[in-house]
């Protein structure tokens, strides 16, 4: 029996659910699991720390020269992200990350810096990648494509939870008003906007659990991994 290595791409909204079911799929399958959202996370964590305008082409260009993200795997087995050696997995899941990431991933200098990491760190395949444009930009040719959404209430309780379970209590209208302006944003940008590939598989998970999103994407990803290379 053969046995393909596959490029599995995860799209979709905030909140609805991509990363967590990447990271499980990624680990049944032993594949290596990137967050795209967590790099551009990472860059905006990088230019609130150092005072980067976002309106100077030239600054942020010197910037991302400096910005080195990494991925590690801790002694749970779970993947954590690194900014220039230091673990900032925490700092870029607050609300102060959140409210400018979008602005952040819409410039183009930055796009085109993360895509070339990202594409990179895809090269050798087995790799479960998820993001806005992974399917569309980064990976066009992946072997499998979801695309994924929720009710906007549903998602922001699961973002709200998410917050909470990090320490953070924010009020649900801020947090569903924080989505609200992402999804705008994502959608509208100039460059790699949030859209659903042609040949991308359409996942709504408003109403079904996070196991059976799983279960679906690895029956879907073993469709083609098992079977003629």
């Amino acid at each position: 029996m053969n046995f393909r290595k596959i490029v599995i791409a995860v799209d979709g909204y905030s909140a609805c659910g991509k990363s967590s079911t990447a990271k499980a799929v990624s680990a049944i399958l032993g594949y290596r699991y990137i967050d795209s959202g967590a790099m551009y996370r990472a860059v905006t964590l990088y230019f609130l720390d150092h005072h980067v305008a976002l309106s100077n082409p030239k600054e942020i260009a010197r910037a991302l020269k400096k910005v080195d993200i990494t991925f590690r795997i801790n002694s749970t087995n779970k993947s954590e992200t690194y900014l220039n050696g230091l673990n900032v997995d925490k700092p870029i899941r607050t609300m102060r990350v959140s409210e400018l990431v979008s602005q952040v991933s819409a410039i183009r200098e930055v796009r085109i810096a993360m895509v070339e990491q990202q594409r990179r760190m895809g090269r050798e395949k087995a790799v479960v990648m998820d993001g806005r444009d992974i399917g569309t930009v980064v990976f066009p040719q992946a072997d499998l494509k979801i695309f994924m959404n929720a009710d906007l209430l549903v998602r922001a309780f699961r973002r709200q939870k998410e917050l909470l379970d990090r320490g953070q209590l924010v009020d649900l209208d801020d947090v569903m008003e924080n989505i609200i302006l992402r999804d705008k944003t994502d959608t509208t940008r100039a460059e790699s906007p949030l859209k659903q590939a042609e040949d991308a598989i359409f996942l709504d998970t408003t109403n079904i659990t996070l196991d059976e999103q799983v279960d679906e994407v690895v029956r879907l990803a073993l469709s083609k991994i098992i079977g003629p290379q």
